[in-house]
């Protein structure tokens, strides 16, 4: 196994204690006796959900080792993420700036993310609809082609405006046919469109979850070519806002993300007790359903993809990593354009 997959560690277990024993990391569970020691050479990251403890000589020694720690809220919603020293060359992240106040080579780089976008939602859609009732098929491949024609439009998007819209658009269509692929498990409400902020029904739940775990991993991989994650081509600068992993999120959302969900999903690995119903409206996932989705997750990133630039199969959980090293490469002038992955 490659570096760049070392185990990512993820407590959410509410109360447990973390501390650091010398080059090891205590676990202390809450109402457990004993304890659970863990080297520290073999954990990458740490992920914490909740009310987790982290002791002070533990975080200041992740961030000593450029171990990122990442907090997320119980139902999976990114809060904050501790690096250490920027690490990377000072050019590049120059030259990432630069380039951003340039209208025209920042256009192109966000025509080409939301193109990959497309391109693999459609990917998804057309896969679907290869064991697809009759009537499901036929509407399946109907948002199939209302993708393409998005798709077109990319090319010619004349400002960020334009693309954000193309963009938008695309993404309704898409989630609307979602509808007619998915096929859970009796209790699990039917989906009908994309919401969060917070999600109302179990489909929405799980696709904002995983959207977290996804963006923890890009934003990673941003840190870890040299790239500021806080600048991006897609979206606008904010205070706090990790633009450009939200950016190369995109192209990967997809097929790494959704075509997750809908597999866990559909093979009833996840069921209505794996939910629960907040007051409000807002559905979460319980601490079972999360440490179902992920170790399924885990897995997940070892599946291999064909990636056609990197000439070789390609773990997933390394294409966030070769995608942020090709847009470095575009950004040095060693490529003449950012490429998206996309699943063939």
């Amino acid at each position: 196994m490659t570096t760049e997959l070392l185990n990512t560690l993820y407590v959410q277990t509410q109360g447990t204690d973390l501390r650091l024993d010398q080059d090891s990391l205590r676990v202390h569970l809450p109402d457990t006796p004993g304890r659970k020691i863990l080297p520290l050479r073999r954990i990458d990251s740490i992920v914490v959900y909740g009310h987790i403890n982290l002791s002070t000589e533990l975080i200041t020694r992740c961030a000593q080792d450029n171990r990122p720690v990442t907090w997320m809220s119980r139902s999976g919603r990114y809060l904050a993420r501790l690096d250490g020293a920027i690490q990377g060359n000072v050019l590049l992240r120059h030259a990432q700036h630069h380039l951003h106040d340039q209208p025209e080579p920042r256009l192109a780089i966000a025509r080409n993310i939301v193109a990959g976008k497309i391109r693999n939602s459609r990917w998804i859609l057309l896969r679907a609809a290869r064991d697809a009732p009759t009537q499901q098929r036929e509407q399946i491949r109907g948002a199939a082609e209302g993708l393409a024609e998005a798709l077109n439009k990319t090319a010619t998007a004349e400002s960020l405006d334009i693309i954000m819209g193309i963009e938008g658009n695309a993404a309704r269509c898409y989630f609307g046919a979602l509808q007619h692929v998915l096929r859970p498990a009796a209790g699990i409400s039917a989906f009908t469109h994309r919401n969060r902020r917070p999600p109302t029904d179990p489909v929405n739940a799980l696709l904002s979850f995983t959207y977290g775990l996804l963006r923890g991993l890009v934003h990673g991989a941003t840190e870890q070519i040299g790239l500021d994650p806080y600048v991006g081509y897609l979206h606008g600068i904010r205070p706090g806002k990790p633009a450009l992993a939200l950016d190369l999120m995109e192209e990967l959302r997809p097929v790494l993300a959704d075509r997750f969900a809908l597999t866990q999903l559909n093979r009833r690995q996840l069921r209505a007790e794996h939910f629960e119903h907040l007051p409000g409206g807002a559905v979460r996932l319980t601490e079972d359903g999360r440490k179902a989705v992920i170790s399924a997750w885990q897995e997940w990133k070892t599946q291999t993809w064909e990636h056609p630039i990197a000439g070789r199969d390609v773990p997933a959980g390394l294409l966030p990593v070769i995608q942020a090293r090709l847009l470095a490469r575009h950004l040095r002038g060693d490529l003449p354009g950012y490429l998206p992955w996309t699943a063939a």
